[in-house]
């Protein structure tokens, strides 16, 4: 894939596009994700994640982190590109610095790639940072190795596409959430109530293509396989 321009205002910004250091994501993750046109795409590199956007033919328009962990050549080399260096002893990871970025850029939503990391320690931090109420602004998802992550926060109504059987989890986080509606799965749920450590919502299925999850108070994480639609 050739690198992708990126000619733009940043009142046309309707996606944020973050990726994450560590691990490599997926060759086709971009391919699971319903995008808007590259003109209306903000992509936030997050230190090492400069190389992963590259590698998936994506030209970075704003570099973060403390770049720890980047070639200082490839970080030169980079053209046109906002840079925003922090140290590298700080309060906040270089994912939380991302998503800081593209909460400024006036993004109606934001896409997050990676993150998964390889170690329990940096999936469990990732997930808790990107559901975190902070960001309650943005309609947020990730690709995180194989999974589709949604975040789910009061009053949205989360519509998913998948293959029947496919499983879907449902899980709470920062507290109680209440008033959780599950339409389209084997095991519904209506005006329930998940704790955080509740395996109720824990490997529901898909009954069709189709399925509608929302919240009345709380915060939802969605974990799926499939391509976003």
């Amino acid at each position: 894939m050739n690198a992708i321009a990126h000619e733009r205002t940043e009142s046309q910004i309707e996606l944020a596009l973050v990726i994450t250091g560590g691990d490599a994501p997926r060759a086709d993750s971009l391919d699971r994700l319903a995008l808007p046109t590259r003109e209306r795409i903000l992509v936030i590199g997050a230190d090492s994640g400069v190389h992963h956007a590259h590698a998936l033919g994506l030209e970075v328009d704003i570099a973060v982190g403390d770049f720890d962990s980047i070639d200082p050549q490839v970080l030169d080399s980079l053209r046109g590109c906002e840079i925003l260096r922090h140290p590298v002893d700080k309060d906040a990871t270089d994912l939380e610095l991302a998503l800081d970025t593209a909460l400024g850029s006036g993004a109606e939503r934001a896409v997050v790639i990676g993150g998964d990391g390889g170690r329990l320690d940096h999936l469990l931090g990732n997930a808790f940072v990107i559901a975190a109420r902070r960001y309650e602004s943005l309609a947020l998802r990730a690709v995180m190795g194989d999974a589709l992550v949604a975040v789910v926060h009061s009053g949205v109504d989360l519509e998913l596409t998948g293959e029947p059987g496919a499983n879907v989890t449902v899980l709470a986080v920062h507290g109680a959430a209440t008033g959780v509606d599950i339409e389209g799965l084997a095991w519904p749920l209506q005006d329930a109530t998940l704790h955080p450590g509740s395996t109720l919502g824990l490997s529901n299925r898909f009954l069709t293509t189709g399925a509608l999850i929302r919240v009345r108070t709380g915060t939802l994480l969605v974990i799926y396989p499939g391509a976003e639609q």
